[in-house]
Formats: C-alpha cells, structure tokens, sequence
C-alpha cells in the first residue's frame, strides 16, 4: 500500500478504536476520567492527524478546484474544532477526580462565550461537510465508488443518533476506501 493510502486506513482505525474505547469505558455506567477516557481520546487525536492527510490528497485526487479547496479548507478547520474540542476533554480528564468534577469543568468551559459553539456544538460539523464534499467530488470523477459518498454521509450521522454508532461509522468509511 502505497503511503498516501496508509492515512485512509489508519483514520478510520483510529476512529474505531476510539469507539470501542469509548463503549467500554461506559460500561460501568460512566465515562471518563482515568485510563480509557484518556487512551480513547489520544487514539481520536491520532486519528485527526490522519484524516488531515486524507483530506489533502482527496482535494489533490479532485483536480484542486475552488470547491475542493474550499472542503478541504472546511474539512481542515472542523478538523481542529474537533481537535480542540478532544484536547479539552482529555485536560479535563486529568484534572478531575471523578464524573462530577468533569462535568463542573466541563460547564465552566463551555461558559466562556464560543467555546460551545466552536469546538461542541458548529465547529466540528465542518469536518464533516468538508469529508462529504471531497468524497463527492471524488465520486463525480470516478475516483471512488458511487457510493461512497453515501457511506461518508452515514460515518457522519451516525454518532448523532447514537455515539456508541461510531465504530460502525469507521467500519463504513474502511468499506467507503475500497
């Protein structure tokens, strides 16, 4: 596998394995903070990384046109909303004690005026609308499968129904790379 690939296998991985980390740091019935809620969050950090690199090859592969740039421009920004928002959590983490003190960190920092915007709440949806344009264009050139765009969109919408969704939304965008 050529290295410019190796980034389309690894984000999703890290992705998944961000989920799995997740739903079994849940299953005494919280999450975070200690070792899962630290590991899972590093792995989605890495998996950032990754996803940087796939959204710069994906404007290449799509001609470098306005709209690719302007996804992959999109994409990069939601990419460090969601960067911020994962750095966040993890110093979260550190600092408190149990699930209330996170929570009371938490609500202190979503407080300051545009933090709940730009790393929680608009910020992050960047990231994907900026993936789901480039997978499109890519699709219209034929640079990908038809579907995959349908499969980007999914690994989007999933974890807003359900977060424990997210390793299936990884598994969808492995499928999405063949």
């Amino acid at each position: 596998m050529p290295s410019s690939r190796l980034p389309f296998l690894l984000a999703p991985l890290c992705l998944g394995a961000y989920g799995v980390i997740r739903i079994l740091d849940g299953l005494d019935g919280s999450r975070g903070p200690g070792l899962a809620w630290t590991a899972g969050h590093v792995f989605f950090l890495v998996g950032l990384v990754f996803f940087g690199q796939t959204l710069r090859t994906m404007r290449a592969l799509a001609g470098r046109t306005r709209l690719a740039t302007a996804a992959l421009v999109t994409g990069i920004a939601g990419a460090l909303a969601l960067g911020g928002q994962f750095a966040i959590d993890v110093v979260v983490g550190f600092l408190a004690a149990d699930r209330a003190g996170m929570d009371a960190h938490f609500a202190r920092i979503q407080d300051v005026p545009g933090v709940d915007v730009v790393f929680y709440s608009y910020g992050p949806l960047l990231f994907f609308a900026g993936q789901f344009v480039l997978v499109t264009l890519l699709a219209v050139r034929r640079r990908v499968k038809p579907w995959a765009p349908v499969l980007a969109l999914a690994e989007s919408v999933l974890p807003v129904l359900d977060k424990d969704f997210i390793p299936l939304g990884a598994a969808l965008l492995l499928v999405g790379r063949r």
